[in-house]
This record gives C-alpha cells, structure tokens and sequence, in this order.
C-alpha cells in the first residue's frame, strides 16, 4: 500500500474512534519511516504514542500519535498482510498508551526527566549516566528515550580484527535487530561511556547507544565520574 493510500486508511479508521479515545490527542500522523526493533530482526515498530505536554496530574496530557508506514511496508513484503486489521490494531493501542498515561502521572514524570537528561546528554552537559532506565523498556537490557535507542546487552572482544598494526585492541560485540555487529573501541574511551554505533543495516529513527557501564565502588558515594562519549563505526560479525 502506497504511503498515501495508508493516509487515508488511518483517516478513514479515526472516524471509528470514540471521540474520549481522542481527548488530548493534538495529532494523528503518518511517518514514512520504517522503526526496526533493537532486538529482533522480524519485528518492526508500527506505532508510537508521544507525550507533549501537561501540567503535572497527567489529566490534561497531550500526546502525539505517529503511525510508521515504512514499519507496516516492511512487514507486508513477507507476503499476505491485512493493512486495515494491522492499523487498526496499532491505532487502538497507541490511544489506549495514551490514556495510561494520563492515568499515571509518575511515569509521566520519569519520562519528561529521562528526556531531560538524554537533551543534555546529547548538548554535552551533564547527565545521570542511567537515566535512560526511567525510558520505555523494549527488552531486557534495552530502553527507548524519545527516538534514542540504549543498549546495556554487549560482550567484549579482545584482538586485532583488521590486521592493524600496533597490538590487540579492545572492542565489543552487541546485537541490533537480529542481526550482531563488531566495534573498535577507541583508546581513550573509558567506562563509563555511551557509544553511539554507525553503519547499522536499520538504524532507528535517532541514536542506537551502546552503555558501558564499571562497577560501583565505595569511592562513588563521594565522586562519580563523568560519562564518556564517542561515535563508533560498527560492522556485521562474519561480514
């Protein structure tokens, strides 16, 4: 189904909605993109409820409804494939994301600080290095901040993958959507640090981060050290 045929099919389905399903829903939209799940290689994020803005009791929440056409495309090239039911299904779901969320005003708080952080994360400032669990959980060991992806689940290598001069170098090796990469930590990189991957297959619609945490020690109770970043180029284990 074109990306226009698709427009029309969800405005055709809101028609259905109750109209108490909608209440604080300041938009239903159609993205083009395609959201790969960070896990699993045959599913793909077909929906997303966004929350916008509130005053603190959840109750006058407003959220945005975002609708992934590129996701349902994706899923429908495997062959038959009920695009009426699947909207259906998805819309349903991402309106009643959005009432939990009215109902549960400190979620809502997690959220809106989990996404504090990540902003100033990304400006370079500092940030509680585990604020991304206040995030959606997708799976274990990976969360979702807005359209940022955090990856706990990654296993350490030891070699010299490229033939490079110069000795062993460390690396890791972490799974994004069923299929697992291989990359190069860079020398002055040191946990705990969040490693934003490069040159994924699927990449989601923000970062997919890699977090590297160190043990706690009784010396954190006084002095934490700041969270390291890096950008790391990322490619597939057995090519």
């Amino acid at each position: 189904m074109r990306l226009d045929d698709f427009q029309q099919l969800v405005e055709r389905l809101l028609k259905q909605v109750p109209p108490t399903y909608l209440d604080g829903v300041v938009a239903v939209e159609v993205s083009p993109k395609a959201v790969p799940h960070p896990v699993r290689g045959d599913v793909y994020t077909l929906g997303e409820c966004i929350p916008l803005e509130w005053s603190g009791n959840g109750a006058d929440l407003q959220s945005r409804v975002v609708l992934y056409h590129g996701s349902f495309a994706a899923l429908a090239r495997r062959g038959d494939y009920e695009w009426r039911e699947e909207a259906w299904e998805t819309l349903a779901h991402e309106l009643r994301h959005h009432l939990e969320w009215r109902a549960n005003s400190g979620a809502l708080e997690a959220y809106d600080w989990a996404a504090e952080q990540n902003f100033a994360r990304q400006e370079g400032q500092p940030f509680d290095p585990v604020f991304y669990r206040s995030g959606e959980k997708i799976a274990d060991g990976v969360y979702k901040v807005e359209d940022d992806v955090f990856i706990e689940n990654w296993t350490a290598e030891r070699g010299n993958p490229k033939g490079l001069p110069g000795g062993r170098r460390e690396g890791l090796e972490t799974v994004w959507h069923g299929k697992r990469y291989r990359a190069s930590l860079p020398r002055d990189v040191h946990p705990p640090a969040f490693l934003t991957l490069e040159g994924l297959d699927e990449p989601p619609p923000g970062e997919a981060v890699v977090v590297v945490s160190r043990k706690s020690s009784l010396g954190d109770l006084w002095r934490r050290r700041a969270p390291a970043a890096a950008v790391v180029t990322v490619e597939p284990v057995g090519g």
